[in-house]
């Protein structure tokens, strides 16, 4: 707790990071604290799962005056998930406090909104959209705030929220307090700043913590048609608490929780078509612990908080590295141990080596667990469970039906074997498979003066003296080749004659390059964006 108190937090707030086993602050906490606990402006750029929200809640909790009536704080998310997230992350920490917290956000009923804000409320957190409605109503008001959060910045820009976030800035008083959080500090992001923040102080966490220490990452490379069986082997053979799988769409969410509940695994799935009442249901229920394994889509990285989530799994690879540290930063938090496993084919090793070289951290292989691994898991978990049992003791009524069942002439050890058969026959439902696993597609030679690529509808010539390159964005993106060209050109700082052709697919685009500035490309486009996403360059295979 010292390492906490050294940031100038106040008793009460200290016992509540103590009650909620925050063992060390974050990064982004140790730098963000002080100064918003001194009223500076500030702009953090972190990730989902660096501590963020505790950055900015635990200065904001404390810089609450019971002399001022009315709304003193205000944040705003750009999801309804995220601002329940949040308001219940504020809630926590400013329960020592009295402190009332209310979030806001569309699909809520308006009478209750309005209810709560009639009486005590120091904070709201709420989405740009119901909170500007409820400003313009005249039921928000926003005259004693002195302390405003921006959170995930880049997302309230990306999904069209400026216009929405500038009035609401604008209905607050000129000598609030601001704080903005961003994943990415763009341009535009910091022309807002500009405007609507004094002087702010800058925190940025460094590449390298992206992803946190805590999380262990590991990937398993087998067939596409193992993957089901795969991941039966993975939730068997590891300690989970509750898991978060990911997969890329909706119905595959739908589809994989079927497909785990006939084999005899419990599992709900969460995506964003479902009713919200459904979805605050389904979330209530997995952080109680009701349900362990949810599946869900991207949305669920940024709409989950639970603390003790002790897995992320990725049974589809995400395309983009950026959604790769939000999905895993829902385990491993405020400082935990977590794991994060991800089951790749070897036509997603690319997407793998994208993802590694922007967070700058290795995703270790690992073979995974034999059925052998599985049945002696199975076996010791179940003999822990016994012996937790024999150790509660208050037996005797299963005591009476043993000694009924030997007066029929049974021994001990027959009736012992049955009853645990009889526990047991559940776990027969869950088929366990070998799978074999494979190894990476190899890269064909680079040293002849043209190729063509097969099997991905891919087959110009590759110019002699010329590299083939790879950007994760395609016709979908709104991508055209002058677009590329132009990229390339400012970010690179190489010459447009130094570009060779330029082939737009789908969801893809490939590039050539003249052989001595693919090295500068790699380099200064790693974490370039192209029309607000970004650009993932890699060298094609």
């Amino acid at each position: 707790m010292s390492n906490f108190e050294r940031l100038g937090l106040n008793p009460e707030l200290l016992q509540a990071v103590s009650e909620l086993e925050f063992e060390r602050p974050t990064p982004i906490q140790t730098q963000a604290i002080p100064l918003l606990l001194a009223g500076h402006d500030m702009m953090g750029q972190a990730q989902t799962g660096t501590g963020k929200t505790a950055a900015f809640a635990l200065p904001m909790l404390q810089r609450l005056d019971e002399t001022i009536p009315g709304v003193q704080a205000l944040v705003l998310t750009p999801t309804r998930e995220l601002a329940i997230q949040v308001s219940q992350a504020i809630h926590q920490y400013g329960n020592p406090l009295g402190a009332h917290v209310l979030p806001i956000y569309g699909g809520q009923s308006y009478t209750r909104q309005i209810n709560r804000l009639q009486r005590d409320t120091h904070i709201v957190v709420g989405t740009p959209g119901r909170t500007l409605d409820l400003i313009k109503q005249g039921i928000l008001k926003l005259d004693n705030v002195h302390f405003v959060v921006l959170d995930e910045a880049d997302e309230m820009l990306k999904m069209g929220f400026i216009e929405d976030v500038e009035a609401i800035l604008g209905a607050t008083p000129d000598d609030r307090m601001t704080a903005l959080f961003s994943a990415t500090l763009s341009k535009q992001i910091r022309k807002l700043a500009e405007q609507y923040m004094h002087d702010p102080q800058e925190v940025t966490i460094e590449e390298e913590t992206l992803t946190v220490a805590e999380t262990e990452q590991r990937y398993h490379l087998i067939d596409k048609k193992d993957k089901l069986a795969a991941l039966a082997l993975v939730l068997e053979a590891e300690a989970i608490n509750s898991v978060l799988i990911f997969t890329k769409t909706r119905n595959g969410a739908s589809e994989l929780a079927e497909q785990l509940i006939a084999r005899g695994y419990p599992a709900e799935a969460l995506h964003g078509e479902l009713d919200q009442n459904v979805r605050e249901t389904l979330l209530r229920r997995f952080r109680n612990g009701d349900i362990r394994i949810l599946i869900g889509t991207d949305v669920v990285a940024r709409g989950v908080d639970i603390p003790s989530v002790s897995h992320v799994i990725n049974y589809d690879l995400p395309l983009k590295g950026d959604e790769y540290v939000h999905r895993i930063g829902r385990t491993g938090r405020a400082g935990r141990s977590g794991i994060a496993i991800s089951l790749v084919t070897p036509s997603e090793m690319w997407q793998l080596q994208n993802i590694q070289e922007y967070t700058n951290q290795p995703i270790t292989r690992t073979p995974l667990p034999t059925p052998e691994a599985v049945y002696y898991q199975r076996d010791v978990r179940f003999l822990d469970g016994l012996d937790e049992v024999l150790e509660a003791g208050d037996l005797n009524d299963e005591r009476s039906l043993v000694m009924e069942m030997m007066s029929y002439g049974h021994n001990a050890i027959d009736i012992a074997a049955a009853a645990i058969h009889m526990n047991r026959l559940v776990e027969q439902k869950r088929p366990i498979e070998a799978v074999r696993e494979v190894e990476p597609r190899k890269r064909r030679s680079a040293s002849t003066p043209f190729r063509k690529e097969r099997g991905r509808d891919r087959d110009r010539e590759q110019e002699a003296g010329m590299v083939k390159m790879r950007i994760a964005l395609g016709h979908t993106h709104g991508i055209r080749p002058r677009d590329v060209v132009g990229a390339i050109a400012n970010e690179a700082g190489i010459p447009g004659k130094a570009i060779g052709s330029i082939d737009v697919k789908k969801n893809e685009t490939f590039f050539d390059v003249k052989e001595d500035m693919a090295g500068k490309v790699l380099a200064k486009m790693k974490r370039s964006m192209l029309r607000g996403v970004h650009m993932n360059v890699s060298r094609a295979e």
